[in-house]
């Protein structure tokens, strides 16, 4: 069974920079796409980035450009590094891991989560 652990968030200021991990166990972690998600209060969970296991990444519009996902399979670690933060950027992010029945750019493409971790960006 597959654990994710995020870490890495907490407060910045509008402008700053984070950088997430997402550490995994399991077998095989190089076959698998990794996502990042992120959720704000009342809000449903949206997709952020996904890392393809060929080494392809593709963002959602509203971080594209500031945003960049990485991994190293030989850690079994994907990274989500957030530069020019946005408050609109607070919510809590999750790593996900791709499997799921559903397209990737919704929660139904992905069979393991983590946690999550809190990202705050104030203004």
């Amino acid at each position: 069974q597959e654990q994710l652990v995020e870490s890495g968030g907490g407060l910045v200021q509008t402008g700053g920079s984070l950088r997430l991990s997402c550490a995994a166990s399991g077998r095989t972690f190089s076959r698998y796409a990794m996502g990042w998600f992120r959720q704000a209060p009342g809000k449903e969970r949206e997709f952020v980035a996904i890392s393809w296991s060929g080494g392809s990444t593709t963002y959602a519009d509203s971080v594209k450009g500031r945003f960049t996902i990485s991994r190293d399979n030989a850690k079994n670690t994907v990274y989500l590094q957030m530069n020019s933060l946005k408050p609109e950027d607070t919510a809590v992010y999750y790593c996900a891991r791709g499997g799921g029945a559903g397209g990737v750019y919704s929660m139904s493409g992905y069979d393991a989560w983590g946690q999550g971790t809190q990202v705050t960006v104030s203004s």
